[in-house]
């Protein structure tokens, strides 16, 4: 455990500990103790942490709140790292960090490097996170961009919080978005070498089709016309199918983002996960034939309707390939926990998919889904639709071309997953301080340009002095930079890995005043090794932080 998250652990063990004394000599009744939690003050001057447990005793107790705070502070074991400990209307008791104790914690981020924040909240869990696994039947859009990203920094949070990750692509190469991807490419095949050839009602009309059967003419002539239609389909297809996914992977690359394993849809049936799982599921109930189809009764589980898991005309649907996924994440492969991160028309599926697993005897809770929502694309204050291009869609590679990877991952990670968002793409290129990105890149690269100035001066800080640290940027700039466990803590615990963007801005906002107030390379030897090493702790924090983020750290800007 962090020292920082020690000392909480510390304060919350010595309130309780301080409750059931004051019980014990008849100051306080004896009554449950709720549980006990500390949180940051809204405002700085009341103290680093404060409970509000006065205010739920009072409810039981029947006492005033601020005479309850008053006698568990006064026997409250504070410990050395607490300063003060005050109390505040209407019942909050308030805890101040010592300012020794605080400049100690330089010294500790120094030792621990790249493994600073690093906490065991997952205890080598096996955790999955599935993303993307958009249909290989077209280019990455700006949606799948954002899933990308809430994906990847989710995992990288997760990691650092003590999970075993697997990031997992679910390759969606069966079904019928596969047999019109199939046709459509034969269809333009066809028209590329001169042959009148009609486009499927339900095809992919996107130029990117075009393109791709034009690529395949080249490669391979009119090979695939020499077999009968449905193997010339069948093999041109799944060359195809597997430039598509090529592309995908390099789309996906482009933006930061690898793949433990690309999971194939169409191995659940090659090895027989599909009908094991439809057979137990019959065995318990939970299958009904009715209207020339096979059902999933969901009703038996509290949902409004059943849900079609085999058509009529002998089909699978995508939620009944999607029960044989799950079966094989929770109970062949062992996971213990399971994230799906599925774009807005997922939705509707969500309720469904945690009845199943219910059914199936795996717990609900182990599964949870999250929903990124649309992303709308702005030039300024101007809505951008189309690829300039193409004239179709705006694709991943594209944003990423305009604004750069850095900016894209930011920008994609900067709001909670169910929040609808724009990315403005000319702020995304701005460099100026109204660009959070630039912003906070531009704190590293001055961050760099100290420590480069300290090396030509031939300064060595290895020996510098902490406790000399006590200006109150200072102290500011250690308390930003100690909230990094509790970041990631907290993310382990919500899944939501938006709070690192307005932490980098938090922490480069203070570290850009520390900067303004107190001059690091001065004449004075003593206090300029001691900002060094802050000013070298600092670095480690952001880059740490931009790294969880999948964000690059520039020396120079």
């Amino acid at each position: 455990m962090s020292e920082i998250l020690a000392v909480k652990q510390s304060i919350i063990e010595s309130i309780k500990q301080a409750v059931v004394e004051a019980q014990k000599a008849g100051k306080l009744p004896e009554v449950p103790l709720p549980d006990v939690s500390i949180e940051h003050p809204q405002k700085a001057e009341h103290g680093d942490y404060a409970t509000s447990l006065p205010l739920k005793l009072a409810r039981s107790t029947g006492l005033n709140p601020l005479n309850i705070a008053k006698i568990i502070a006064s026997s409250l074991d504070k410990g050395e790292e607490i300063s003060d400990v005050s109390i505040a209307p209407p019942g909050f008791i308030n805890f101040t960090l010592s300012p020794d104790w605080l400049a100690e914690q330089v010294d500790s981020i120094l030792t621990k490097e790249q493994s600073y924040g690093n906490i065991d909240n997952g205890n080598g869990k096996k955790i999955q996170i599935e993303f993307v696994s958009a249909n290989p039947t077209g280019p990455l859009h700006v949606g799948h961009g954002r899933g990308a990203v809430l994906g990847s920094a989710l995992a990288n949070v997760l990691d650092a919080a003590g999970f075993k990750v697997q990031k997992e692509y679910y390759v969606n190469d069966g079904g019928n978005q596969i047999i019109s991807f199939y046709r459509s490419l034969y269809s333009r095949y066809r028209q590329s070498l001169g042959i009148d050839s009609e486009m499927p009602a339900e095809g992919y009309f996107g130029s990117y089709i075009t393109e791709l059967a034009k690529e395949l003419t080249d490669e391979h002539g009119d090979k695939f016309l020499k077999m009968s239609p449905e193997e010339g389909e069948s093999k041109l297809g799944k060359l195809g199918l597997d430039k598509m996914l090529a592309q995908i992977k390099d789309s996906l690359e482009s933006l930061r983002v690898y793949f433990d394993s690309w999971f194939s849809e169409s191995s659940l049936y090659e090895d027989g996960q599909y009908e094991k799982v439809m057979s137990l599921l019959k065995q318990s109930g939970y299958i009904a034939e009715k209207e020339s189809a096979v059902w999933f009764v969901s009703t038996a589980l509290g949902e409004d309707k059943d849900n079609v898991v085999i058509r009529s005309d002998g089909t699978a649907t995508y939620f009944a390939t999607d029960i044989a996924y799950h079966y094989n994440k929770f109970i062949e492969r062992g996971f213990d926990k399971v994230i799906d991160i599925w774009g807005a028309d997922h939705q509707g599926h969500v309720s469904r998919m945690e009845a199943v697993v219910g059914a199936l005897g795996i717990d609900p809770k182990r599964l949870k889904v999250i929903i990124s929502q649309m992303i709308t694309l702005k030039r300024g204050g101007e809505l951008v639709k189309l690829s300039k291009r193409s004239g179709d869609m705006i694709s991943l590679s594209e944003v990423i071309e305009e604004v750069g990877v850095d900016a894209c991952r930011f920008f994609f990670l900067c709001r909670s997953a169910d929040s609808q968002m724009d990315f403005d793409l000319e702020l995304a290129k701005k460099e100026s301080q109204d660009n959070p990105v630039y912003y906070i890149q531009y704190a590293y690269a001055r961050i760099s340009s100290i420590l480069r100035l300290a090396e030509e001066k031939g300064i060595n800080y290895e020996d510098g002095d902490v406790s000399l640290l006590n200006d109150e940027s200072e102290l500011t700039l250690i308390r930003r930079m100690l909230l990094l466990p509790e970041i990631i803590e907290m993310i382990s615990n919500t899944l939501e890995p938006h709070h690192l963007t307005y932490y980098a801005q938090d922490l480069a906002t203070v570290f850009h005043s520390f900067y303004k107030q107190c001059r690091v390379v001065t004449d004075e030897i003593e206090i300029t090794k001691a900002r060094l090493k802050l000013v070298a702790s600092a670095r480690i924090v952001l880059d740490r932080t931009l790294s969880l983020m999948g964000m690059s750290a520039p020396e120079k800007m």
